[in-house]
């Protein structure tokens, strides 16, 4: 048996050897990965559910400097609001209709320590694994929670010419139900500032996505690839802005792909390779049909198992909360998608049909954004 306190510090040693093998490579990042003797789900797993959640800026109690204004102790913010904050997450995450997922992708959170209360507040479930990861002098960084070891992770900073993306893209590899997955877990560059003057760091984290996941590809074939997060883009936002510029999200449309080939944005193999946004479909398997046949292509559940929206700005509904699945998720040959949908029941919606915004005067309220699940089946 080993003791408690020299586990802890042989999993700290381990932590810091990953890092120092590059494990974890966004510059100035906050990371912490933790691997608890808890039991393993069987191998036997048929079924695995995922959750993604833009949390709404969850601060704990105490004051680093980096806090917003309405999360100070001169504006009535107090350790016992934060605590209570966390039961309530962990109150309606339990009530989840299906029970809760397998994983959760946690955007908009401060610290690894409050990724790990959350955790033990869900202890009956089993989420064993923790990682977190923020840019160094952020607020607020990217949390997961799973019930499976995470293998490997991999934190990776974006920059586009000097300027840095506020967070990092998170990739980890698991291996449930002895069958291999690869989640990115996102939060890319909101519009504050404009649609077209952020543009640039949207499509730089694009950018870093599609390199990686060619490397996955040359590296383990046939890995399934999920993108998942809030990339605070529409899954319609080429048409939404009138088919005027390259959104980091693309639609396999026509107009995109003449839009992308005269801004050097070509899938060839061949010199010269650029492609800096995602090109999503709503066909399963997502197939391209107007870009090179080499382009990558991922699968959106919005229009189809996905209706209405996960966040609401200025009375309308947008999509900027994501799953984007890769066409090995379609193969019958491991895990495969069966289902997604927007937790848009009470009280994660208020009573006027609107996600239920925390408000950290008063406590109430839980998110200004709405949960989304996907379920896998294996095969």
């Amino acid at each position: 048996m080993i003791d408690g306190g020299i586990k802890h510090l042989m999993n700290r040693v381990f932590q810091g050897i990953r890092l120092i093998l590059g494990i974890c490579c966004l510059y100035g990042c906050d990371a912490f990965q933790e691997l608890d003797s808890g039991s393993t789900p069987a191998d036997k797993t048929e079924n695995l559910t995922i959750l993604t959640w833009n949390i709404q800026a969850l601060f704990d109690g105490v004051e680093e400097g980096n806090e917003y204004d309405e999360y100070l102790t001169k504006t009535g913010w107090s350790d016992e609001k934060y605590q209570a904050r966390l039961t309530v997450i962990a109150r309606e995450i339990d009530r989840i209709t299906d029970g809760p997922p397998d994983i959760i992708g946690f955007q908009e959170v401060e610290n690894g320590e409050i990724v790990r209360m959350l955790a033990e507040e869900l202890s009956k479930h089993g989420y064993n694994w923790t990682f977190f990861a923020r840019n160094s002098g952020a607020s607020l960084g990217i949390g997961v929670l799973s019930r499976f070891p995470l293998t490997k992770t991999i934190a990776h900073s974006i920059f586009n010419n000097s300027e840095a993306a506020p967070r990092p893209v998170l990739e980890l590899w698991m291996n449930p139900g002895d069958r291999d997955l690869v989640l990115f877990v996102c939060h890319w560059k909101s519009k504050l500032g404009g649609d077209d003057a952020t543009e640039d760091l949207r499509r730089a984290s694009a950018r870093v996505l599609m390199r990686r996941i060619r490397e996955i590809e040359e590296e383990k074939p046939e890995t399934p690839v999920i993108i998942m997060g809030d990339l605070n883009e529409n899954h319609d936002e080429f048409y939404r802005r009138a088919g005027r510029v390259i959104s980091a999200l693309l639609p396999d449309d026509p107009k995109a792909a003449e839009l992308a080939a005269s801004a050097g944005n070509s899938a060839g193999t061949g010199g010269g390779y650029r492609q800096d946004f995602l090109l999503i479909s709503r066909q399963k398997p997502p197939v391209t049909e107007y870009f090179d046949s080499e382009t990558e292509i991922f699968y959106s559940p919005w229009g189809n198992e996905l209706q209405q929206g996960s966040y609401n700005y200025k009375n309308e509904w947008e999509t900027i909360d994501h799953f984007l699945l890769s066409s090995e998720l379609f193969d019958q040959q491991g895990w495969d998608f069966h289902s997604g949908r927007v937790i848009n029941q009470e009280p994660f919606i208020s009573a006027y049909g609107l996600p239920n915004a925390y408000n950290p005067r008063t406590g109430n309220g839980l998110s200004d954004h709405l949960p989304l699940v996907l379920k896998l089946v294996r095969h």
